[in-house]
């Protein structure tokens, strides 16, 4: 019989079969799938089985919910596996089939699940010195047939498993970078299939990661310790029945002899062939020359699974080859990306091949190392090939990853040929979600150009830039995390970042400048140490779970991190209590007792980074700034983002049901606010400093008293044209611009500002071949000189205006499961579509423009509602899913 409605694309945690999670109560979200218009659910029905046996019925239950269901049945146990499948009732009480059946595992719950030691593969060393990779490894026998297998590993550092000669999994950079001192994570394999009966040989590969390599501003080395080690849990079920666990122990035998002489995370790759191992992860091979590896004390209490998308080798791009000015070979793959560079080559023995990766060639047109911030060191990026000698040879490197777009060849034997190399993309797996077309192809390409800055700081950890600093910084993520998740599905990546962010915060409440902390130990960069707390950044306590929310409706998630979120704002509120040094030292009667109250509920105390990188920013008058604000505070900026905290913190403790501390949060938010309109508002309107950052942030904030806003305002569109309608803002407003002019009625100055060609805007970079998106507006100058890194996502957030503006797809409530639809057209485009595929499945707008009429067809998933409002002024109207078209004319 024909059903009007069927269930599919299910997935537990975000995810469609995890295998080895750490959750008690997994959340179950599906999808309905219906040609019938106006699909809504009425109830629903879960059941979940172990080994065919029933495990959890729900029974039918009376529900519109088809997002983050927790299971509700038994306590789950370590090492369970469980196949779930759903069938719903539509408002018609039509009833589906059940669905497909979807899977999850869960690893080792409890910490006496694990068996195995920590065992050190390495010698005497010297901790300042850079250090050969080692390899481990161990011969075991089956004397059965295997039905399943299980490893479950981790280490201090990076690792890479093998099993009887082939690698296991493909995952990469495992086991990840979290806060290690709080949370290390380990990864689960299914392993069935490489292992058989006989002889088996398992192995590890071990590399300084983040764990002891370069990291952060000032490449600070042995972050989380000096050595490293390895942890490795194999459990075995053979087809009688029985059971057999390898763990890491004191059988295991290590050499630092191997090919990988040296593998840093900012330096890279130092490798010679002629080193290589032939057969040592295979049955049989002699490693009488290996040393024990020693068994170690760390603690185990620590580990939890790994949550977050794996990362995974992604594109490949082929390059062209050319000779620069300097008579360098460069090889450029036309897109700039976080990755690496794998060839094949053929050559004698000790012919040294070396490989310098950059994002783009320096004004001479050659490619030279680039600089670091503050020109603390040169970035090296580095790889050296040494070869073998045997036959065709083919290299990646294992425990590096580099930024870059061209590549300086020196020492290749012969001529170097475009199909000898691949640039490998690498980044967390997560889908992209959002697609976005538009008749200007100019536009089209800033899209990619988000998409790819994205992809290539989205490793693990949202980072800056893959190239310089490499850093979890949480100015980037707050200011990105909406656009994020709109291009991709990020919600696992974010909410595993989160709680590394909750690990990394201080007793009293400071965020952090960089999650995870590579300076959790107070030593380090002075620049990085003395500005925690900053607005803007630390903010992103609040903020990123905020925005997570609006977009995935995970009320779970705004749990998980209310503690966190609660902490970062009690310490606002108490810096806010204290007086600036400055106002200490002036007479009390310079400050009228009406201003000292005020001043008790804004923020003058504690560094903070302000808008960061605006136009025109650049040596020496950033040190400038940072001197400026580290001595005065920057509180026009840091008490507005304390009043939007307290916003979201109210609308959050709503969310929870947490009525009282609501209430408390919007009395505060509304003192803030008043508070900051009487110290910063001047009787023309108009705010110190005079930027269109401060008019921006000061509208979009809800700062200004109502009968004030058009003052605001008309300043806000004076500085705009002062600036001849150039983009004036930078880190923390580039975002809010757009949508800011936008609401208040001028969407045609928008437009203006995107199609800006000249410096500073958008295009500028496009017109100079950009890929992805420029920390700083300039990084290219029409000199050829530049500054900066040219992979920074923040000012990429623009492509919220294409999603939520110009194809008209707004979050009318949490996860989409209401949508205002509302295109605007302008800039003289012609047609525009964009899609966006959310929990419920894809929201979609695509339009053109036919003479004076206006045509717009959208996609309405089931389960879901629209408030379609259309340019023609017309009165907005509600329709259910399903495909809709319309016709109007333009006004």
């Amino acid at each position: 019989m024909a059903r009007d409605v069927s269930v599919a694309n299910l997935l537990c945690e975000y995810q469609h079969n995890p295998l080895g999670i750490d959750a008690r109560r997994p959340r179950l979200s599906w999808q309905l799938e219906t040609r019938r218009p106006d699909t809504l659910q009425g109830a629903w029905q879960i059941q979940v089985h172990e080994k065919g046996k029933l495990l959890w019925d729900s029974g039918k239950v009376r529900s519109d919910q088809s997002t983050h269901v927790p299971y509700s049945g038994p306590p789950l146990r370590s090492r369970q596996r469980c196949h779930w499948r759903v069938r719903v009732w539509t408002g018609s009480a039509s009833l589906s089939a059940w669905s497909r059946a979807a899977s999850w595992e869960t690893g080792l719950l409890q910490g006496d699940d694990w068996q195995a030691a920590w065992i050190d593969p390495e010698g005497e060393i010297d901790p300042k010195a850079f250090k050969p990779a080692p390899f481990l490894r161990r011969d075991f026998n089956l004397d059965a047939p295997v039905r399943s297998a299980r490893l479950y590993a981790t280490a201090h550092g990076l690792y890479e498993l093998w099993l009887n000669g082939r690698r296991g999994g493909d995952r990469w950079m495992t086991p990840g970078w979290s806060a290690y001192h709080s949370r290390l994570e380990y990864q689960t394999y299914d392993v069935t299939d490489l292992l058989r009966p006989g002889e088996n040989a398992l192995g590890a590969i071990l590399g300084d990661g983040w764990w002891r390599g370069k990291l952060s501003l000032d490449s600070k080395r042995n972050s989380y310790g000096e050595r490293l080690a390895l942890l490795l849990q194999l459990e075995i079920t053979l087809v009688d029945g029985r059971r057999t666990v390898v763990t890491s122990d004191d059988r295991w035998r290590a050499t630092s002899e191997g090919p990988i002489r040296k593998s840093d995370w900012k330096d890279g790759e130092v490798y010679d062939a002629r080193r290589e191992l032939p057969g040592w992860s295979e049955p049989g091979f002699d490693a009488d020359g290996w040393r024990p590896a020693q068994v170690m004390e760390h603690a185990q209490d620590l580990l939890v699974a790994s949550s977050s998308p794996p990362v995974r080798r992604m594109e490949r791009f082929s390059p062209r080859i050319s000779m620069s000015p300097g008579g360098q070979t460069i090889l450029d793959f036309g897109q700039n990306i976080g990755g690496h560079v794998q060839f094949r080559v053929r050559g004698p023995a000790g012919t040294q091949v070396k490989l310098t990766l950059v994002e783009a060639p320096g004004k001479s047109g050659d490619v030279e190392p680039a600089q670091t911030f503050l020109n603390m060191e040169r970035l090296l990026q580095e790889v050296h090939y040494t070869l073998s000698g045997n036959g065709e040879e083919v290299y990646a490197p294992r425990f590096t990853s580099q930024g870059f777009r061209f590549v300086r060849l020196e020492g290749w034997p012969g001529d170097p040929r475009p199909e000898d190399f691949e640039a490998v993309a690498i980044y967390s797996d997560m889908p992209t979600t959002g697609h976005f077309a538009c008749s200007i192809p100019a536009l089209n390409q800033l899209h990619s150009n988000v998409l790819w800055s994205m992809k290539g700081n989205f490793m693990d950890i949202p980072t800056d830039c893959p190239t310089r600093e490499r850093a979890g910084w949480t100015g980037d993520a707050q200011v990105f995390a909406r656009a994020g998740a709109t291009l991709m599905q990020c919600a696992g990546f974010f909410s595993r970042w989160l709680r590394d962010l909750s690990a990394e915060q201080k007793a009293d409440g400071i965020v952090p400048n960089l999650v995870p902390n590579p300076y959790h130990d107070g030593k380090g960069n002075f620049l990085v140490t003395a500005t925690e707390g900053s607005a803007g950044w630390a903010d992103a306590a609040i903020m990123v779970p905020w925005a997570l929310h609006q977009c995935f409706g995970d009320d779970d998630l705004l749990r998980q991190q209310y503690d966190s979120m609660r902490a970062w704002y009690d310490f606002m509120r108490r810096r806010a209590r204290k007086t600036h040094w400055l106002r200490r030292l002036a007479p009390r009667s310079l400050l009228s007792a009406r201003r000292r109250r005020r001043l008790k509920v804004l923020q003058d105390r504690g560094y903070h980074w302000g808008e960061w990188l605006e136009p025109g920013d650049s040596f020496p008058w950033i040190f400038f700034g940072l001197i400026n604000r580290l001595v005065f505070s920057a509180p026009y900026v840091a008490s507005a983002y304390h009043k939007h905290c307290a916003d979201l913190m109210a609308e959050t403790a709503e969310v929870l049901g947490r009525s009282d501390e609501a209430r408390e949060f919007r009395e505060e938010a509304a003192a803030i606010g008043k508070a900051w309109a009487e110290e910063f508002i001047a009787a023309d309107g108009s705010l110190k400093p005079d930027t269109q950052a401060s008019y921006v942030r000061a509208l979009a904030f809800d700062l200004v008293p109502a009968d004030r806003r058009p003052d605001i305002l008309q300043h806000l569109l004076r500085k705009l044209r002062e600036d001849d309608y150039h983009v004036g803002t930078g880190f923390l407003s580039t975002g809010m611009l757009c949508e800011v002019l936008a609401a208040e009625g001028h969407a045609d100055l928008v437009w203006q500002l995107l199609l800006q060609e000249s410096n500073p805007s958008w295009l500028y970079a496009i017109n100079k071949g950009a890929t992805t998106i420029w920390e700083t507006w300039d990084a290219v100058r029409e000199d050829g000189s530049g500054f900066g890194s040219h992979n920074h996502y923040s000012k990429g957030v623009v492509v919220e205006f294409f999603y939520r503006r110009v194809a008209g797809i707004e979050i009318a409530a949490p996860g989409y499961r209401r949508i205002r639809l509302q295109p605007t057209p302008g800039g003289g485009l012609t047609w525009a579509r964009g899609s966006i595929q959310t929990l419920y499945g894809e929201v979609a707008s695509s339009w053109q423009i036919e003479g004076d009429a206006f045509r717009l067809e959208a996609r309405i998933p089931p389960n879901t509602t629209a408030d379609v409002h259309l340019p023609d002024g017309s009165e907005p109207f509600s329709v259910g899913s399903g495909i809709h078209n319309w016709r109007c004319s333009l006004i």
